[in-house]
């Protein structure tokens, strides 16, 4: 979702500019004080469900996450192109379907701004699977929900982790995102065949 059909720069700003902002404030503390002692547990949540999830940070943070992330989501936008794509591929009769790490209740809340779920046939949050994305477990229970033909299916992400096990899994036809956020220039991906944005497809 963020950083492949949405833009990755509300969420980069969210949580790199406004919601450490915010802590800074409530524990009287300069930004660059509270932006070094935020970093490392933020670090270490990275790649695991608690990374995506609000409840997890809302305790963690003493902040109601949801709340403040409901009360900025006009910032929420799409990748230039995105939504264009979703109509050409339903029109060629594509199942679409999102898979993301996201909370539920963030996918409800961007989705009220931009009508993302409206666009697309099926939509699963990883939170339902106990597991995110770029754990090797949550493939095959994913599949178990969302049966698909592993050779058949175009899968595209703009995290290397999560294409990395994907790719592990069988998912023949991968592509990553190489411009998440339109406001940063594009990035290495490795080895993955890759476009800039989703619109290039």
């Amino acid at each position: 979702m963020d950083g492949t059909l949405l833009d990755l720069r509300f969420d980069n700003w969210f949580w790199q500019e406004h919601l450490p902002s915010l802590w800074a404030q409530r524990e009287q503390m300069a930004i660059a004080d509270a932006l070094r002692v935020l970093a490392p547990r933020f670090e270490a949540a990275r790649g695991s469900l608690e990374w995506y999830c609000i409840d997890f940070w809302s305790r963690e943070l003493n902040l109601d996450v949801r709340a403040i992330k409901n009360a900025v989501r006009e910032n929420v936008a799409w990748l230039p192109g995105a939504e264009a794509l979703l109509g050409r591929l339903r029109g060629l009769g594509k199942r679409l379907v999102l898979v993301t790490n996201a909370h539920p209740e963030t996918l409800a809340i961007k989705d009220a701004h931009s009508d993302l779920i409206g666009h697309l046939d099926a939509v699963y949050s990883t939170h339902a699977f106990g597991a995110p994305k770029e754990v090797a477990a949550f493939w095959p229970a994913f599949a178990s929900h969302e049966p698909f033909d592993r050779a058949r299916t175009l899968f595209v992400d703009d995290s290397l982790p999560v294409l990395t096990a994907a790719r592990a899994y069988g998912i023949a036809w991968l592509r990553a995102i190489r411009r998440p956020d339109s406001g940063q220039p594009a990035r290495p991906v490795g080895d993955f065949p890759s476009i800039e944005t989703i619109a290039d497809l």
